[in-house]
């Protein structure tokens, strides 16, 4: 596994070039449709909670538990497509969550909080694993090395749109129709979107490299340098986790209610941007190194948001880390995609979405804990700082 190869994009391997490859258009739309749950869920569980007057700590709470389960389902799942193929997977996990989230209102969650819990944690382990499955097809859709690093890089940069259209949506319904509306809204997405992927040729047909080969009992992680950079993602996760927190009581604090969707959809605007831009370049050196980097511009980012800005400030302010986010995101697809073992891409993927997802739980959980708005917006910045620490010995290790 080369640790200096060049990761400029190919000639020819333009974003028009792979959207225009048959069936690539529809793969991306139902993958970003079906995921829009994972970026609406956090927002419309806590906007459920907060309608029925419920304290932010148990709405922080369910939002935890939820991507806390989502990220601990992934992997499971992922295995299982790995040994049997997608369609069966995607079905069945998406009728689940979907199910459990038309259930949510039922319980009462100030009420009933366990009750509530169960069907969240329900709804969490059932999220079906489209993005992992999404970067499984693109070798077979795009065999060009160059047009695949391009296909990564306009997955990173576009899978924004789901926390820009998620958290805007789930505002929107709970605004116009009732908190319920938006938990309607988040179980019928996830229904089109896997539909549209689950019926599409390529992923009926695809079948695991070698479907016969034993599966070691610790998957990908069995590989030294993966579970580096998984525990590294962790950080990463902790900073997104706490943005959704961050937002509602910046929105509550400057009683600008706007401020809990806003805030999400700008870090991912800047994403969006920053992808864009990191494509458009050749970068020298390997996606190793192109993490350090990134994470870097990610830590620092955070800054600006400590001092507890203005909102129009904090919205400009969460542009900035964004900008990182969609950069490091790639070059971490395109390492994991290196040192996956072979046969286990799935699984590999599902764990770099797991990491995340745990690290997402632990930072709604400490942001919702903060006792005072300083350490709210303390949570991403320490989240970024440890990835940033994990990161580099991951580039040391590599470079050994």
């Amino acid at each position: 596994m080369s640790t200096t190869t060049d990761c400029g994009p190919a000639q020819g391997s333009s974003y028009r070039a792979v959207l225009g490859t048959p069936h690539v258009a529809r793969l991306l739309g139902g993958t970003l449709i079906g995921r829009l749950p994972t970026g609406m869920a956090p927002i419309a569980i806590l906007l459920l909670v907060r309608a029925e007057h419920g304290p932010l700590a148990l709405a922080g709470a369910l939002g935890a538990l939820y991507g806390l389960a989502s990220a601990l389902g992934q992997p499971l799942l992922g295995r299982l497509v790995d040994r049997d193929g997608q369609t069966r997977v995607l079905i069945a996990a998406t009728v689940a969550a979907s199910t459990a989230f038309l259930l949510l209102p039922c319980t009462g969650p100030v009420r009933h909080p366990v009750l509530a819990a169960l069907t969240v944690l329900a709804a969490g382990l059932a999220t079906p694993p489209l993005e992992a499955s999404l970067r499984a097809l693109w070798p077979v859709l795009l065999p060009d090395a160059g047009r695949q690093r391009t296909a990564l890089s306009l997955d990173s940069s576009t899978q924004g749109l789901v926390f820009v259209a998620g958290p805007l949506l789930a505002t929107g319904f709970a605004s116009g129709a009732g908190a319920v509306s938006a938990l309607v809204a988040t179980a019928a997405l996830g229904l089109l979107g896997t539909g549209l992927v689950v019926t599409s040729q390529p992923s009926r047909a695809w079948t695991p490299s070698e479907p016969t080969k034993a599966v070691h009992w610790a998957g990908p992680l069995r590989v030294p340098g993966l579970r580096v950079l998984f525990a590294a993602l962790i950080g990463t996760g902790v900073a997104l986790g706490a943005v959704n927190v961050l937002a509602l009581s910046a929105a509550e604090r400057h009683h600008a209610g706007w401020l809990a969707g806003v805030m999400p959809a700008a870090l991912s605007i800047g994403s969006m941007l920053g992808g864009l831009a990191y494509d458009r370049h050749a970068w020298p050196g390997a996606p190793a190194r192109h993490l350090v980097a990134a994470s870097v511009g990610f830590a620092a980012g955070w800054l600006p948001l400590l001092p507890n800005p203005a909102p129009a400030v904090a919205v400009l302010s969460a542009v900035l880390p964004g900008t990182f986010l969609a950069p490091l995101l790639t070059a971490v697809f395109l390492t994991v995609d290196r040192l996956a073992p072979e046969g286990e891409s799935t699984e590999a993927f599902a764990w770099l979405i797991a990491c995340i997802g745990v690290g997402q739980a632990a930072g709604t959980a400490l942001a919702s804990l903060a006792p005072v708005p300083l350490l709210v917006a303390a949570v991403p910045l320490a989240g970024a700082a440890f990835a940033l620490w994990l990161l580099h010995r991951f580039n040391d290790c590599l470079s050994a």
